[in-house]
């Protein structure tokens, strides 16, 4: 379920190269804040996986809403 919801979401990153000094950077719109920026664009895809997994991990810690991805969706349950 959230290798499923990581994976969606990886699909949805755009990267460009910036003009300045030819690095990478990538983000995924539908999760704010979202972006990652590095010399190459295989560093830049890894960067950003690590980025989405800990702000995934950070909205489930404080009880966030997560979007919806490609039909892929995380609840979070309060267990006892």
């Amino acid at each position: 379920m959230l290798l499923n919801y990581l994976h969606a979401a990886m699909r949805h990153a755009r990267y460009e190269i910036l003009v300045d000094d030819n690095s990478f950077y990538g983000d995924i719109p539908a999760c704010n804040g979202v972006y990652a920026n590095a010399s190459t664009l295989e560093a830049c895809r890894n960067e950003l996986a690590e980025v989405l997994e800990e702000w995934v991990l950070l909205r489930i810690h404080k009880n966030l809403s997560l979007p919806v991805i490609e039909g892929e969706t995380l609840h979070i349950r309060e267990v006892a």
